[in-house]
């Protein structure tokens, strides 16, 4: 998948989870990308977190933050 596409999929989901209340945003944009991303789409999300994250909303960068600390 295009760098650019999963970015995109990514924001739309912290969009959607945007409007949770603040202390729920983070863990269900992770729940969500850990219950229906496939790996391999995590792992790329990861290479782009590694890489500086660019052009992603920060609750998926925090939501990738607590990915990591639960595998």
């Amino acid at each position: 998948m295009s760098p650019d596409k999963l970015i995109y999929m990514a924001n739309q989901i912290a969009t959607f989870f945007a409007s949770q209340p603040e202390a729920e945003r983070v863990p269900r944009v992770a729940a969500h990308i850990k219950d229906f991303w496939e790996p391999r789409m995590r792992r790329q999300l990861f290479e782009i977190v590694d890489a500086g994250g660019k052009g992603l909303n920060p609750l998926v960068l925090a939501a990738a933050a607590t990915l990591r600390e639960a595998a």
